[in-house]
């Protein structure tokens, strides 16, 4: 990987090499993310497929208290299992930052190997991922109240309001989601706590939020695309099975064909979105090193560390300094004027300040010659 500012198809072809040379730490940690949401769904479409019954037979034949009972227990479950996948998708953010910031000097980093080198912040990435649940809550709270307030003040004409209202807000949090994108890979490896995180997000996402846009647009939609473009063999092979093991709409076969098929589609879904989570996690960390290369000059240091070998706590630009520029430009972008004669750079190869032989005077140092006064009368013998 070029230590330089990244272009676009640098960074898709960094992302990709980090996952092939560290794929136990990059694919162990992007599938720990989605374990909890597949098990939990094979659990339930082998459940239902094998006793031959929908949620919606199922629950028809229960009485009112247990289908109220039955909701209130479905939907905390939900919301259980939905904030437990929140809190691992952020902390899984921050520490898959180091096997990225690793791949940069092309180190290889192992799944216990990054645990470790990132398990003193993960206190600080619960607490991110607490105050983004918290900003998401109230957000919502304003929202719905703002709704209350508008339809039961103004009725129908509420909507001329509302729209704009949503439509701004949503917004509001693209914008924001941009600008505090890079605050997990900043807490986890520059050893930050949640508000220098984010302070550091918000400096080094300043003036390239277009770029950071666009980027991640075009990873959804390739994303996107691979993942229909894979499970479309599986959504063919459904209807080819179905006639080959139940070719009379046999309800047993049937029922185990759809089982298998269900769950086979949900571990591959869980595949492919680990690999896509594994590669934006990848994309997001290559911009946090590129903003820094760009802004900072983090790439000659980088260049030092890997020239001496010393791998500086295991993660490379850990301990330098954000105010510090190795660039050799000042953090007010202006350059110093060393005096005359003195050299503006601390070299040894330095040339030393001219000295004059004895007797030389430079010139300008002496004073101009006098001249006598015009002579008003001619020179004898002048006609």
């Amino acid at each position: 990987m070029p230590l330089r500012p990244l272009l676009f198809g640098e960074i898709l072809d960094g992302s990709f090499q980090t996952i092939r040379r560290n794929a136990g730490a990059m694919l162990g940690a992007a599938l720990l993310a989605q374990t909890l949401a597949t098990v939990v769904s094979a659990v339930v479409t082998a459940e239902t497929e094998s006793r031959g019954q929908s949620i919606a037979t199922w629950v028809s034949g229960m009485a009112p208290p247990e289908m109220i009972g039955l909701g209130f227990g479905l939907l905390i479950g939900a919301a259980v299992l939905g904030l437990l996948s929140f809190f691992i998708s952020i902390v899984l953010q921050g520490v898959m930052a180091v096997p990225v910031a690793r791949s940069v000097l092309n180190w290889r980093t192992g799944f216990k190997e990054m645990w470790k080198l990132s398990r003193s912040k993960i206190g600080s990435l619960l607490a991110y991922g607490g105050l983004q649940l918290l900003a998401g809550i109230t957000l919502g709270v304003v929202l719905v109240g703002a709704v209350v307030l508008l339809v039961d003040g103004m009725r129908g004409s509420s909507a001329l309001i509302l729209v704009p209202l949503f439509l701004g807000s949503m917004l509001i949090v693209v914008w924001l989601s941009i600008r505090l994108l890079l605050a997990p890979a900043a807490i986890v490896v520059e050893q930050l706590d949640v508000l220098d995180g984010l302070r550091r997000s918000w400096q080094l996402t300043r003036h390239s939020w277009w770029r950071i846009f666009g980027i991640l647009l075009v990873i959804s939609l390739l994303i996107g695309i691979i993942s229909q473009i894979v499970l479309l063999p599986l959504g063919l092979a459904s209807g080819g099975l179905s006639s080959v093991i139940a070719p009379h709409g046999d309800d047993a076969g049937q029922r185990a064909l759809d089982a298998g098929l269900g769950i086979a589609a949900i571990i591959v879904t869980a595949v492919i979105g680990a690999v896509g989570y594994a590669f934006q996690t990848s994309v997001m960390g290559l911009l946090y090193f590129d903003l820094r290369m760009r802004k900072e000059g983090l790439d000659l240091a980088l260049q030092r560390q890997l020239e001496s070998g010393n791998e500086a706590d295991g993660v490379p630009g850990r301990g330098v300094a954000p105010e510090v520029n190795f660039a050799g430009r000042p953090p007010t972008g202006n350059w110093p004027q060393p005096p005359y004669g003195q050299s503006p750079y601390n070299s040894p190869y330095a040339q030393p300040p001219y000295n004059p032989p004895p007797g030389y005077n430079p010139p300008g140092s002496n004073p101009p010659p006098s001249y006598g006064p015009h002579p008003t009368n001619p020179p004898p013998g002048a006609g």
